[in-house]
């Protein structure tokens, strides 16, 4: 039985608060002494582009993932939305905890909602994904490149930079900024990346002891929600570079799975959209619904939207 082990984490507020979370459920729960190994990833360092121009949101997760092949660290906690969908070989997810509000929230300090923004309004955010579906909502609007952490964000925003932002509300709401939030928005509007508000914890394939109890921290209900959004997004191929969303909620016992697609250069194209609901009560079931999204997706042109 694993009894102490080392935890990899990226060095920003947030990550190391959800790190410090799982830290802490790890001893209340299984009995699990942890140490925390901060550490600086790639995407953390190159802020002057956006994701999709240097690699994608995989780059916050491979220094981790070195330090787990070369023993450093047995455990990497990551925010599901920024893990690539089919992790390198010799690694696998542990467990998926409860998901925190999975919404996109609007930040401004002079604005109480999208809707009050005068004409012309810069708005800040580097996700594709925000940024086809905020043109959708509001094509007069400029949206500029924001890049770093969340609390990098915020300060630019202070600065001046923008009208207003767009961050994930989990975030704000872990490290106790929700009094930031002016606005939610409805899942109608925004419809959130998948993953978003997970955490997933990864480790070695290799360490079956280790999975064996982190296996008791699962929550099943977000679990089979998100292995349905990542379906959608691994069917088509889904990276920094395609503005895809797809967010999965419960009804009763049926999962209702909305999946909407931009284009990848033409960020004013109208949005692809679709839902499919099922009783999932398994992974490959939950998958299924998600390849079922997606083959909705490209009976609607998606082919057209995907980059070339």
């Amino acid at each position: 039985m694993t009894t102490s082990i080392t935890i990899a984490t990226r060095e920003s507020r947030l990550a190391l608060w959800q790190a410090e979370h799982v830290q802490a459920r790890l001893a209340e729960e299984l009995g699990i002494t942890a140490t925390l190994l901060g550490m600086t990833t790639r995407g953390d360092q190159i802020l002057d582009r956006t994701l999709s121009k240097i690699g994608g949101k995989g780059l916050f997760v491979k220094e981790l993932e070195t330090a787990l092949a070369e023993g450093r660290a047995q455990l990497a906690v990551h925010s599901l939305k920024d893990v690539p969908m089919e992790l390198p070989e010799g690694f696998v997810l542990a467990a998926v905890l409860e998901r925190e509000d999975p919404r996109d929230a609007f930040v401004s300090n002079d604005y109480a909602s999208l809707a009050e923004l005068p004409e012309g309004a810069v708005v800040g955010s580097s996700s594709l994904r925000r940024v086809t579906q905020l043109l959708s909502l509001r094509p007069d609007l400029r949206v500029e490149p924001l890049r770093g952490n969340l609390d990098t964000r915020l300060r630019k925003l202070d600065e001046g930079g923008y009208h207003a932002i767009v961050l994930a509300a989990a975030g704000l709401k872990r490290l106790g900024l929700a009094n930031r939030i002016r606005a939610l928005f409805d899942i109608g509007q925004m419809l959130p990346c998948a993953g978003q508000g997970a955490l997933g914890l990864e480790i070695r394939a290799d360490d079956g002891a280790l999975a064996e109890a982190l296996a008791k921290l699962i929550h099943q209900p977000t679990l089979l929600a998100c292995e349905a959004e990542r379906a959608v997004s691994r069917a088509l191929g889904g990276s920094c570079s395609l503005p895809l969303a797809a967010h999965a909620r419960w009804q009763g016992a049926t999962l209702c799975l909305d999946a909407a697609l931009g284009h990848a250069e033409a960020h004013t194209s109208p949005l692809l959209r679709t839902s499919v609901t099922g009783n999932v009560v398994a992974t490959d079931a939950a998958r299924a619904l998600g390849q079922q999204a997606a083959a909705r997706l490209r009976e609607l042109g998606a082919g057209c939207y995907l980059p070339g």
